[in-house]
């Protein structure tokens, strides 16, 4: 019977000519890392460990990550997050070809009926892990691969819809330890909303980046629907709420402690909000907003180390 395994080792086995010596098995499997979005993946596992031990058991949280149960929650999300990336890829082939030629790796490394396959069993094995340890686990994970899926299919043509839908799975990301542990913490939700609103940014941020290769496959997305310059406003908007909502929690902090958490949020997740708008209204190129990408990415991460300094001195 096919699997998994099968799946990575096949795709491994096939001749890389872009990363040259193909004997060296980093070269072997760097598309593989590629196409499931390894450095995502590592950054949801960092997202899920911080949220766990950082927000919710600060004061044991060498025991509450060594929880089995832990454990099988974040092998449930990894996978439903790798069967995401594959079957996105599995239906973005042409449009791929176009934005992102030398990143294409389904239908070139990868043939697409293993890419499938991939996704099914990833999907399948996420939510069953997920469904063995609480029905509402189960639940949101069924949810989520099926939201991916029709995200793959149909809603990251629609303008909007798509972004949203992104956005909705980043900030359940961030939920699931509090629904499995069902602790009551209202900070989690205050991150969740923060995660939500970035990355309804970043993703209307690469709409735009991808306008070319989105036109030519009938996708409306909305850049393409409204233009860049009111797309601009609509990032404007969600950038603007999420800052009052950062300004707010770095203001509270600053005032009740901790003051090393104020600090942080004002210098490295405000600070580089407001210097991602000064930017969003000057950006005129795909490069442009290439690089707004990249620092949605870096806010992102800096927003999630903070949970480690409500950790360690909240």
């Amino acid at each position: 019977m096919p699997s998994v395994f099968s799946f990575f080792t096949a795709a491994a086995a096939r001749p890389i000519k872009a990363d040259g010596d193909t004997n060296k098995p980093t070269s072997r499997l760097r598309p593989i890392a590629r196409l499931i979005r390894l450095p995502n993946l590592l950054i949801m596992l960092l997202c899920l460990v911080l949220v766990r031990a950082g927000l919710l058991h600060p004061t044991t949280p060498v025991a509450t990550l060594l929880d089995w149960r832990f454990g099988f929650l974040v092998l449930a999300t990894l996978c439903i997050g790798a069967a995401g990336y594959i079957i996105n890829d599995y239906y973005d082939v042409k449009i791929d070809a176009i934005n992102r030629p030398g990143r294409l790796v389904v239908g070139r490394v990868v043939n697409r009926r293993r890419a499938m396959l991939a996704h099914l069993l990833l999907s399948g094995l996420g939510v069953g892990v997920a469904g063995a340890l609480s029905p509402l686990l189960g639940l949101v994970t069924l949810g989520s691969a099926a939201l991916l899926w029709g995200y793959s299919v149909r809603f990251k043509r629609v303008a909007l819809v798509g972004n949203l839908s992104i956005a909705m799975l980043t900030a359940a990301l961030v939920l699931l330890p509090e629904l499995q542990l069902r602790t009551g913490n209202s900070k989690v939700w205050v991150y969740a909303l923060a995660a939500f609103l970035l990355t309804v940014v970043r993703e209307i941020v690469k709409d735009v980046e991808d306008m070319r290769g989105d036109a030519q496959h009938d996708c409306h997305t909305l850049p393409i629907v409204w233009g860049v310059a009111r797309t601009k406003w609509v990032v404007g908007f969600f950038l603007g709420c999420l800052m009052l909502l950062v300004a707010g929690a770095g203001l509270e902090a600053l005032r009740n402690g901790p003051l090393l958490l104020g600090l942080w949020l004002t210098l490295l997740v405000l600070g580089p909000l407001l210097a991602l708008t000064r930017l969003l209204w000057r950006a005129d190129r795909r490069r442009h907003f290439a690089k707004l990408s990249t620092w949605c990415k870096g806010i992102m991460l800096a927003g999630v180390l903070s949970m480690l300094l409500v950790a360690v001195v909240g």
